[in-house]
């Protein structure tokens, strides 16, 4: 108690005090280069432990010029374990650095309580002028910045540095037009010498240059983040050559892929990529990246065996590899935290990437290939999916009723239709007791005009409707699928019943759009040509059959919901040519080759596509004799004209 309120310590507790801060520090060097596995983890905490024992023993004499530069390398040893703990994340003030500036202040004679953490280092360093603390803030003055660059204050460390800088030399605080400022302030920053009685657990000088590193890597992200690409891309050039692990390495090159992906520099982008993998082979995402790049250059082959590829080394799930590169304290990959990064790494789940290589084949007619996918895809919904994949924005995921529906149509292609309406089963089964009987899409949400409180009561009755058009529209799909199937079959009696289900043509009946809201809109569009689909197929089943009156009236309905589709114009008026009513065919026919262009020309213009499920149906729907039609009628008519000018 005497010694808390009087003089500083003695010469001989000071020098115990260093003696124990060399053996803490020499003990760490000798067990970091045993390696970084999980010793070394277990050594983070206990030296962690020693070094923050030793420090409170310190902080509990009254501060003195004598002890402090022990002191505060003691705190920035003590700081580096911290920060470097697996269990530990820089969040937050660093409290540490903040208690160790007051007790500089407090040595000095002066406090600073009252001061933020800005306003403290620049009272520490325009006052305290003791020639033996330069070197110990300098260094602490590093761990801030590092702390703040964790949590992106990247004007709070230019400032920072401004200050050691002029607190060095006042003329160097400068940097040239075009560079970045704070990357100038932190090369031209000079590392204080390292001295053998105040031993570190990791230079300042490797400290310096993982924060050059970093902060360009930050810095390059909030560019890439902001559409500003050229200099994100100066910027991860400039963190590419900085001081880092293979793993972060591998990460700046994926996203300067990216960068340049967004710039349209694809082979650039696929260079960076590879780059990637060739620095760390279990970079994952860089395939995943590469798969993208592909699919829009429109290398169907190359993005399947990328796809491939990354689904083989997901589905052996390797571990980590251990960095080759000494173990630090402090990293980049510490500092470096954000979520456009997390998006850009995300590791797809085996499960999404096998969907991915069923999707893209069915896409591209690889028929055969993507029934043997889906099935896969679909076995693996046995083993828990939904619950090893979060069904989220980043997923590539589809509804499941969507992707049982693709799978029936891949096995409706292939041939296999009495498998492809076993599919569809399942489909109409799991979503006929979630639609109700009467669905108002146009129903206006009165809450929606309430205030604040009642809008997610408007927001929820929105969301329901919305899911239960959907499941309407799956169901809808299912009979459609199973109508076409049997159609394949030569059953045409089923495949009518299947396209008459009660689904299919109250569709639009039982969801009343008069007045459809924006967001309900593509669900409503979807509903609307499934039953323009069924109609056509229907009529073309009544066609074969020779049932042409009630063919005729299916395409003249199905003309009704899409006016203009040119299926259904082509049939209605092959429908009117077999029942002897040619003028009237012809005259049709004449109208409807001088229209613009129908309903799904200007569905393509507007950006909206058709679920992947209903592609093979808009095929077969298509009219397969519109030349040899077109000739018959422009022979009655030449023929006719001939007639009348006779």
């Amino acid at each position: 108690v005497k010694r808390r309120r009087g003089a500083p310590p003695e010469p001989s507790c000071l020098r115990a005090w260093a003696s124990e801060s060399q053996a803490l520090a020499g003990r760490w060097r000798a067990a970091r280069c045993s390696g970084p596995g999980g010793a070394a983890a277990r050594d983070v905490r206990q030296h962690r432990g020693d070094f923050e024992e030793l420090l409170l023993r310190m902080r509990g004499l009254p501060a003195a010029l004598l002890t402090l530069p022990l002191e505060l390398t003691v705190l920035y040893n003590s700081l580096l374990f911290t920060m470097g703990s697996p269990d530990s994340a820089i969040k937050g003030e660093a409290e540490e650095i903040r208690q160790g500036l007051l007790r500089v202040l407090e040595a000095c004679g002066a406090c600073g309580q009252d001061l933020s953490t800005e306003e403290l280092w620049q009272k520490v360093l325009q006052e305290v002028t003791a020639e033996e603390l330069q070197a110990p803030l300098h260094r602490l003055g590093a761990l801030q910045a590092a702390w703040w660059l964790a949590a992106s204050r990247l004007a709070s460390i230019a400032g920072l540095f401004r200050l050691l800088s002029n607190a060095e030399d006042p003329g160097r605080a400068h940097c040239s037009r075009g560079e970045n400022e704070l990357l100038s302030l932190l090369k031209a920053w000079r590392v204080p010498a390292e001295e053998a009685s105040l031993p570190l657990v990791q230079s300042t000088e490797d400290l310096k240059e993982i924060l050059c590193t970093a902060a360009a890597f930050l810095q390059g992200l909030q560019e890439l983040e902001a559409g500003n690409f050229p200099t994100a891309l100066s910027l991860l050039q400039e963190a590419a050559g900085g001081f880092c692990s293979k793993r972060i390495l591998a990460q700046i090159y994926i996203c300067l892929g990216c960068c340049a992906q967004r710039m349209d520099k694809p082979q650039t982008a696929l260079q960076h990529l590879k780059r990637a993998l060739q620095v760390d082979f279990q970079c994952l995402p860089a395939l995943s990246h590469a798969a993208a790049v592909y699919h829009k250059l429109g290398e169907t082959d190359a993005e399947l065996q990328a796809l491939a590829l990354l689904y083989e080394a997901l589905e052996k799930n390797p571990p980590v590899a251990a960095s080759s590169s000494p173990f630090f304290l402090m990293r980049t990959e510490l500092l470096v935290h954000t979520p456009l990064l997390a998006s850009l790494l995300r590791h797809r789940h085996p499960s999404e990437v096998k969907y991915l290589l069923a999707q893209r084949c069915l896409q591209d007619g690889r028929v055969a290939d993507a029934v043997e996918h889906y099935l896969d895809f679909l076995a693996l919904l046995q083993e828990g999916l939904q619950q090893q994949v979060p069904l989220d924005g980043g997923s590539a995921l589809p509804r499941i009723p969507e992707v049982f529906l693709e799978a029936a149509s891949a096995l409706e292609q292939a041939g296999r239709h009495q498998d492809a309406i076993t599919m569809c089963d399942e489909v109409i089964s799991r979503t006929t007791d979630l639609i109700p009987r009467m669905l108002r899409a146009e129903e206006r949400l009165e809450q929606a005009e309430c205030p604040l409180p009642g809008a997610g009561l408007a927001g929820g009755l929105l969301s329901q409707k919305k899911e239960s058009l959907c499941c309407l529209a799956w169901r809808a799909a299912g009979y459609l699928h199973q109508g076409w199937a049997w159609a394949k079959l030569g059953e045409s009696k089923e495949a009518i019943t299947q396209f008459s289900r009660e689904c299919l043509e109250d569709a639009v009946s039982r969801c009343v759009c008069l007045s459809v809201p924006d967001n309900l809109l593509p669900e409503v569009e979807v509903l609307q040509k499934i039953r323009l689909l069924a109609l056509i197929g229907r009529g073309m089943q009544f066609l074969e059959l020779g049932r042409h009156k009630e063919a005729l009236l299916d395409f003249q309905h199905g003309l009704q919901i899409s006016p203009g589709d040119p299926a259904a114009a082509s049939y209605l008026v092959q429908a009117l040519w077999k029942l002897n009513r040619k003028q009237e065919a012809a005259a049709r026919w004449q109208k409807f080759s001088q229209s613009p262009p129908g309903e799904d020309e200007e569905q393509k213009g507007q950006g909206r596509a058709f679920p992947l499920y209903l592609v093979s149906c808009l095929k077969q729907a298509m009219f397969p004799h519109s030349e040899s039609l077109a000739r018959s009628i422009q022979d009655y008519i030449r023929t006719t004209s001939q007639d009348t000018s006779t």
